[in-house]
């Protein structure tokens, strides 16, 4: 085992992935020489030479294309894009194009391609690099949507992500670039489409992802104190998701509680509220509850944009007041 925090484990990942593959190239924009925007990359050029790591131009469309064509020539890239606001100007790429290939080709033609981005808010950069995108991925078939909320899930789940046939958008979380955490040695690998039980209980499960699972796992300690048991679900990925983990756990507790960073309307959480309406609707003893991001662009001051997404705080007491109503 090794601890490191979560901007180490992105380069931890990669260099795994490249060490472990020699089709394994990595580009973006200053990951190179810099050592990536937010030196999540340090040390990767000098270890694999300028060969496998490419810095690019400052054009989104460039790296998406650029990887598109070297993943359909037998290599096997991993693309950064600085910030997942900015998959919106490649998005023609990213879903008309890559998402589609192999349905298109007949299976004639796979896309094993990884496209890492920066995700969320938290750190104060404004409304144009903050913003939580998993849901407008989620919705793309063709894609899969992963979204680590640890440095051991980071490891493993890139690990899996390089080694899937098919593309796979990887969100990293900037809110959790310090956390840290123990990663195990090897050719640790963390399969796509599995959900983890991050904490056991029996009277509600909080579905969470990414930055929400530790707002979810201080709020459960704290409804803890006052006799709540709460199960608390990291998601890891959104495609393919874990159905029968959020049903399980339902089934378990019978009271469901989503949270999610992104605004509220056609959030991830709705699918997870539909799904187990239709799944597991006898076992739910009241309604289900969304707590999500305030319907605003991410306010740039820190007072407003902490306000703007959930919080512990929040979660705990829109909790205590539904379960005081029940």
């Amino acid at each position: 085992m090794t601890t490191i925090n979560y901007r180490q484990a992105i380069t931890e990942g990669i260099a795994r992935a490249m060490r472990r593959d020699e089709r394994v190239v990595f580009l973006g924009e200053d990951v190179g020489e810099a050592g990536g925007a937010f030196k999540s990359t340090v040390g990767l050029i000098e270890e694999f030479g300028p060969g496998r790591v490419w810095d690019t131009p400052i054009s989104e469309q460039a790296i998406i294309g650029a990887a598109m064509g070297a993943a359909m020539n037998g290599l096997r890239p991993i693309a950064e894009i600085m910030f997942s606001d900015f998959l919106s100007v490649c998005w023609d790429g990213i879903a008309n194009e890559i998402a589609k290939a192999r349905y298109m080709t007949g299976g004639q033609l796979e896309v094993p391609l990884v496209i890492r981005t920066h995700n969320g808010a938290g750190m104060g950069f404004g409304a144009q690099h903050s913003q939580s995108l998993e849901n407008m991925a989620m919705m793309v078939p063709g894609l899969k949507v992963v979204a680590p909320s640890n440095p051991a899930d980071l490891v493993g789940l890139l690990a899996s992500a390089v080694d899937d046939p098919d593309p796979v958008l990887f969100f990293e979380h900037k809110n959790l670039f310090n956390d840290k955490g123990e990663v195990p040695d090897g050719d640790h690998c963390v399969p796509l489409g599995r959900a983890a039980i991050v904490r056991p209980g029996t009277d509600v499960t909080i579905v969470s992802l990414a930055a929400m699972v530790p707002v979810a796992l201080e709020a459960a300690e704290a409804l803890g104190g006052q006799g709540v048991s709460c199960e608390v679900l990291d998601l890891r990925c959104l495609a393919p998701l874990d159905l029968d983990a959020i049903v399980a756990s339902v089934e378990k507790t019978s009271r469901l509680v989503v949270v999610e960073e992104n605004p509220r309307a056609c959030g991830w959480g709705a699918e997870i509220a539909s799904l187990v309406v239709e799944h597991a609707f006898w076992s739910l003893d009241g309604p289900i509850m969304r707590i999500t991001g305030a319907p605003v662009p991410v306010p740039f001051a820190a007072n407003l944009e902490a306000a703007a997404i959930p919080s512990a705080a929040g979660v705990v007491e829109q909790m205590t007041a539904a379960l005081a109503s029940a």
